[in-house]
């Protein structure tokens, strides 16, 4: 365990004096997401600023460093039989708990278990002005500052440094089950949408060259139900292949294609986009790996109610990220100003005008 708040706050405090900008890196593993940050900086690491603060399996509770690797985390849960139930993409043993929140990642579980936003309970934030700032608390029933905490789910850093998370865990279900049924892609959003709406035990629902993967997870009365009723073969190693989803290391993502993200409604249709996909979310996060047209892409996505990314590669130097209505733009420029009055952090990180 090593804290580095005050080093951090110098280090803050000094740029800010100087009028210069900082890069926040944690582990480095996210490096590829939203834009290159824009001019001459310096690197603020997280890296060493890390360790569990306090754990209290009773109370379904955790709270860590920013720096701290998602590998000790879900370790430390799994010595109480817990875990982070937005499934976290673990890159590497260097992937850290406060690139993820700054990035806003969560796994295939997501519509059910939830986002990483939906179980941050509080933050600790480094500001601007050098200020250690408290948002938030450490209990689920204290909602005190709640949405700024939640704030910085896809913030990329731009409001601040995180010095420490708060966040809520769960118990490892009793039972999981993975179902397989071969099918076309118009076929599975059909089922999954249908599956989505009945009272069963469903967890995650990805389709990939023409299978689509049901994982039912709970009381083991409930799963074994719940699979006589729909059916399918059993997916051996069920757990590694949602581990390798989560981690991003299933082979659709092994591509030098751009990938791009469309998180959007999940009765949409098949899109008429040719390339590699996979469907996952339950068909309200599509991926695909192509060259595409931004704008198209930008249209596709209005019209099927969602947003879109650029998720990996293309132009990094463009806006990468969904654009925002003009109100939505000036509400995000005035939270920049009041977090980060000299735009310190992250320049142009998460869009060209932020």
């Amino acid at each position: 365990m090593a804290d580095q708040t005050s080093q951090l706050i110098e280090q803050v405090r000094a740029a800010a004096d100087a009028g210069r900008t900082l890069a926040i890196q944690g582990g480095g593993t996210k490096a590829f997401m939203g834009r290159a940050i824009e001019g001459d900086h310096e690197v603020l690491s997280l890296a060493e600023h890390n360790g569990i603060v306090s754990y209290q399996p009773v109370e379904l509770v955790m709270t860590a460093r920013a720096g701290t690797s998602l590998t000790e985390l879900k370790a430390a849960l799994a010595e109480q039989n817990q875990m982070l139930a937005f499934e976290p993409p673990v890159f590497s043993d260097a992937s850290t708990l406060g690139g993820t929140l700054a990035t806003n990642q969560s796994g295939p579980g997501r519509p059910w278990w939830g986002s990483v936003r939906d179980h941050v309970l509080g933050v600790r934030l480094i500001n601007g002005k050098a200020e250690h700032l408290r948002f938030g608390g450490q209990v689920m029933k204290n909602v005190a500052g709640y949405d700024v905490s939640r704030m910085q789910a896809g913030a990329f850093g731009g409001l601040g440094v995180m010095s420490e998370i708060s966040l809520k865990v769960l118990p490892k279900p009793a039972m999981q089950r993975t179902l397989v049924t071969e099918c076309t892609e118009a076929e599975a959003l059909k089922l999954m949408n249908q599956r989505a709406g009945e009272p069963k035990p469903i967890t995650a629902a990805t389709w990939y060259e023409g299978k689509l993967y049901t994982r039912l997870a709970g009381a083991a009365s409930a799963v074994e139900a719940a699979a006589k009723a729909w059916g399918g073969s059993d997916l051996d190693d069920a757990d590694l292949f949602w581990s390798t989803l989560a981690n991003q290391q299933h082979e659709f993502f092994n591509t030098e294609q751009p990938i791009w993200r469309l998180s959007i409604n999940s009765k949409t249709p098949e899109l008429n986009l040719e390339g590699t996909k996979l469907v996952d979310w339950g068909g309200a996060q599509r991926w695909y790996a192509g060259e595409f047209d931004w704008e198209q892409m930008v249209s596709i996505a209005k019209l099927s109610g969602g947003q879109v990314s650029l998720y990996r590669g293309g132009n990094r130097n463009a806006e990468v990220l969904h654009p925002q209505a003009q109100p939505i733009q000036a509400l995000q420029q005035r939270l920049k100003a009041s977090f980060d009055p000299s735009g310190v952090f992250n320049p142009g990180r998460a869009y060209s005008w932020l």
